[in-house]
Order: structure tokens, then C-alpha cells, then sequence
């Protein structure tokens, strides 16, 4: 028995020696981001991000929904270091062709923003970062909690779509593999919950719901609202480029507030995922004290977001300062 403890300790000390350079490297990216980064290098960046934001979104209300999507396709995936902004070029093909990354959509407004700070300042600021900012002003106009994030990211050199499976949970997967993927990166489950009340605004394209209401209705859906959804998707194999699609909350349509959790709670998610939270017994406490508190959902929200934002950065001499996002400097 004594061996066979020495053995074993001996077999856990050797595999968190090797796992030791890695989290100490993780942590390190981390540290080296800081609030304020550009304060000497582009003292305007942060406001210019926070203007362009603003003004796109007068303009295309659901810029603000899209850019927290970005964080976080963005951010699952490896790093937080814009890769999903790369479009397909010279062999490398973009995550953005990846199914999981499907109805994602303003990427163009992206350069539009990277122009206004190219403008002030000349590869300075990577877009990486504006991922980040972006999303932390967009979540300001969907009446989400205030953010002070950390900058200094850089680019990615490459994109990951053999990857994005891997890392990027589906809206179909089973409550503990979409809670295994967030605690990879050091998210917990109460901050699991809080980032899926996401779902709290935006849309979800037929595509991803039909399968609940065809060829019969999911019987975890409320009947009533199975009805509305099929108003909205009349066909049981709707044309993936239509516009054919339901809004998560109907109510407050374009604030990030626990309505969410009030509807989940009703039997009216629209995905699988959202209905399991529910019915999960490790996310539904956390369900109910949200759809009771909207200050404690907000708090939940912006700690795990912070989280989110920050991981495993390539930071220092790692990736580059792209010119464009949607392509990698040329050599």
C-alpha cells in the first residue's frame, strides 16, 4: 500500500511539474495586460473605440449584441487574439467558415474602427484589443454592467478552424461538457450561467431551432410560445441564408438584464442549452437567484466576462499589430 501511494504521488507530482510551465505561462500573459495600456503609445484609443461603438450602434443597433459575441467566439477559442476576425487567404482558412461560428455577423464595422485608430495612431493598437473594448462599450448600450478591462493583446499570426470545434461548446451539447469547457479556462459555474444570459438579447437564425419543433415539438417547451416559434420558422428545413429567425427575450429585445432567466425558467428558451440550465441541479439555483436579482446577474456577468476576456492573451514579442484585422501583416 505504501509503494503504491509513493507511485502514485510520484505520478501526480511528475504530471503537475509538466502542467507547472504552462500555467505559469498563462498567468504571465495575463500580468502582463493592464488598464490603461495605451495611455502613453494612443492616448485617445479608448475613446475612439468607445465613440465608434457608439456611433455604430445608433446606426446598426445590433452591432453592440455582436461585438460581445465576438469576445467570446474570439476568446474560447486558444486566445483572446482576434484570430476570428481573419478572413480566408493564402491557405489558411478562417474560423469564420467553422459551423459553430454560423450567424455571426458585422465584421466589417470591426474596420471600421481599426481606420479611426490607424488614423490617430499607426500600428499601435491590435485588434485584439478592439475585441475586447468593443465588447465592453457594446455592453454598456444593452444596458449591461460597466467594465474596466486590461489591455496590451496582440494579434494572432494564424486562425484555428480545425480548432474551433474543440474548444467553441454547441448550443446542443449536455450541461456538464459546456460547463467543462468554460471551467478550462477558469470560469466557474456560477459564471458559466451568467455568460449564457447572454442569450438575453440577439437572435438565433431557424436553423438552430427547428429541430425543437420538427417533426414534433420538444415537449420541455412551453405550448404556447412552440406555436410563436413555429410562426417564426414554418418550414422544418429553413434556407440557411434567409432571413428566418427568433429573438431570445421578446420583451426587453435589446437589454442584457435576467429576463432571460425569467423565460428559461417559463419553459421558453430557444435552445437546448438554455432549457438545460434549468433543469440542471448545478446551474439552477444559480438560474433562480439570477431571474431574482439583476444586480447580482450584472456582477456575474462582468467577473466572468473580465475572465473570459483575458484569456491566455499573446502578449510582448508573441503575434503582431495587424494593420487590417482581416488579414495578417505581410512579410
Amino acid at each position: 500500500m505504501a509503494n503504491y501511494k509513493y507511485n502514485h504521488f510520484s505520478l501526480s507530482s511528475r504530471f503537475l511539474l509538466l502542467l507547472l510551465p504552462l500555467l505559469l505561462q498563462i498567468h504571465y500573459a495575463r500580468s502582463e495586460l493592464q488598464l490603461n495600456y495605451y495611455s502613453e503609445s494612443c492616448p485617445k484609443a479608448e475613446d475612439i473605440i468607445k465613440e465608434q461603438v457608439a456611433t455604430l450602434y445608433h446606426k446598426h443597433g445590433n452591432t453592440a449584441v455582436s461585438w460581445i459575441r465576438n469576445l467570446f467566439h474570439d476568446c474560447m477559442v486558444k486566445s483572446c487574439d482576434a484570430s476570428i476576425y481573419l478572413d480566408t487567404a493564402n491557405g489558411q482558412e478562417s474560423e469564420k467558415e467553422s459551423p459553430r461560428n454560423f450567424g455571426m455577423r458585422n465584421f466589417k464595422y470591426i474596420e471600421t474602427i481599426k481606420e479611426a485608430l490607424e488614423s490617430e495612431c499607426p500600428n499601435t493598437v491590435s485588434c485584439a484589443d478592439i475585441v475586447a473594448l468593443s465588447a465592453r462599450d457594446g455592453l454598456f448600450w444593452l444596458g449591461g454592467p460597466r467594465i474596466e478591462m486590461r489591455t496590451g493583446r496582440k494579434d494572432s499570426k494564424e486562425s484555428y478552424l480545425a480548432e474551433v470545434e474543440k474548444y467553441l461548446p454547441n448550443h446542443n451539447d449536455s450541461m456538464s461538457s459546456v460547463l467543462s469547457r468554460f471551467q478550462s479556462i477558469g470560469i466557474d459555474t456560477e459564471g458559466t450561467v451568467a455568460l449564457l444570459g447572454a442569450h438575453s438579447v440577439g437572435r438565433v437564425h431557424c436553423v438552430n431551432l427547428v429541430h425543437r419543433l420538427y417533426p414534433t415539438v420538444d415537449p420541455t417547451l412551453d405550448p404556447d410560445y412552440a406555436e410563436y416559434l413555429k410562426g417564426r420558422c414554418p418550414s422544418p428545413d429553413p434556407d440557411p441564408e434567409a432571413v428566418l429567425y427568433s429573438r431570445f427575450d421578446r420583451e426587453t429585445t435589446m437589454i442584457l438584464d435576467n429576463m432571460y432567466y425569467k423565460n428559461i425558467l417559463s419553459n421558453k428558451g430557444l435552445l437546448i442549452v438554455d432549457q438545460e440550465l434549468v433543469t440542471d441541479p448545478n446551474t439552477s439555483p444559480f438560474v433562480e437567484k439570477m431571474a431574482g436579482d439583476n444586480g447580482y446577474f450584472h456582477d456575474q456577468f462582468a467577473r466572468a466576462l473580465l475572465i473570459l476576456s483575458e484569456n491566455n492573451p499573446l502578449t510582448g514579442e508573441q503575434g503582431e499589430i495587424r494593420k487590417v484585422c482581416r488579414y495578417v501583416n505581410s512579410a
